[in-house]
This record gives structure tokens, C-alpha cells and sequence, in this order.
């Protein structure tokens, strides 16, 4: 009896180890060739801003800002508005900067904590200012996100990212109001 528990106990950590190779011999290969890879070295898709921006411009209730001027190798990457949010009426521009790090301009006119709590991932405020043309921008640094926060009258703006703040001081810097007053013409 004892003989053919140790063969059974042999055959049980061989099958085992038999069942474990086959496992990852298929999760490799479906990595390999059952999921998209993308080979060019851009991890983000680029995108054209202009009409949402445009779009969300006669609908804001604040101006909205967007860079102007900002050099080639920084790629818009997403963009949205949403009008009625738990947030207020949001509007979100995001970027990756010359070194591939991401940095997005957010706006908001609901209440400031939630908005920036939110979109800084839980990013604190430092007692700091950065001086941006002129305005005193607070710095809020966090685990994740690292941001510039501008309180406004009517809105808040805040520009945050993984990107360094260098790079987020240069997409203050760069921002402009987009207003597309159409009856002022």
C-alpha cells in the first residue's frame, strides 16, 4: 500500500509541474500574438483638440484655456467636456511633454477641494506659489500627480501630471482663453 501512495504522490507533483509549463507556455503565446502591441515607440495616440475645444468654448461657463505656442514635441493626447458633473462643468486637456511625461490643463467651476483632490489623485498643497506671467500659481506635489493650481473668481484651473514642474510651468505658461465670442465680430 505505501507504494502506491508515494507513486501517486510523485505522479501528482509531476502533473503538476507538467500542468504549470503548459499554463505558461499558452499565456505566452497569447501574449505574443493574441494581444495588439504597439511597436512605434508612441504609447499615446495624438490628438486634434480644435473642435472639442471650439465646441465646449460656447458651452462653458468660464473661459476656457488652452496652450498657445507650446513646442512640437508636446502632443495632446486627450480632451473633454462635461457640462453637469458631480465637479461642476469640467473641461480636461491632456498632454504628454518632450520627455513623454504627461501634463493636462483642468478646469472647473464647482467646488475647489473635490475638483482638485480629483484631479491631482490626492496631490497636497505645499504653501508655495510658482510665479506664471505674473500670477502666483499654488504647488501641490502627491504620490502620483504633482500640480499647479490657480483659484479664480469663477473657476479653478489647475495643470497636473507626472510630468515635472518645469514642464507643468510651461504649459501655464502657455495657456490662453479660448473664447470664440461669434457676435463680437
Amino acid at each position: 500500500m505505501e507504494g502506491v501512495a508515494t507513486t501517486r504522490g510523485k505522479k501528482t507533483v509531476r502533473d503538476m509541474v507538467i500542468s504549470m509549463g503548459l499554463i505558461c507556455l499558452c499565456s505566452g503565446f497569447v501574449y505574443l500574438f493574441g494581444i495588439p502591441h504597439n511597436d512605434s515607440g508612441e504609447g499615446a495616440k495624438t490628438v486634434d483638440y480644435r473642435a472639442e475645444l471650439l465646441t465646449a468654448d460656447r458651452a462653458a461657463p468660464y473661459p476656457l484655456l488652452a496652450p498657445q505656442g507650446l513646442e512640437d514635441p508636446w502632443r495632446a493626447t486627450s480632451v473633454h467636456y462635461r457640462g453637469q458633473s458631480d465637479l461642476g462643468a469640467v473641461w480636461h486637456l491632456g498632454f504628454l511633454d518632450p520627455d513623454e511625461e504627461y501634463a493636462a490643463v483642468e478646469q472647473s467651476d464647482g467646488e475647489p477641494k473635490p475638483f482638485i483632490a480629483e484631479v491631482t489623485h490626492g496631490a497636497q498643497a505645499t504653501g508655495k506659489t510658482v510665479e506664471v506671467d505674473g500670477a502666483a500659481w499654488d504647488r501641490y506635489e502627491g504620490p502620483k500627480y504633482n500640480a499647479l493650481v490657480l483659484p479664480q473668481e469663477s473657476h479653478t484651473t489647475v495643470v497636473t501630471g507626472t510630468a515635472p514642474f518645469e514642464s507643468l510651468a510651461e504649459l501655464a505658461r502657455a495657456l490662453e482663453p479660448q473664447s470664440t465670442d461669434a457676435d463680437a465680430g
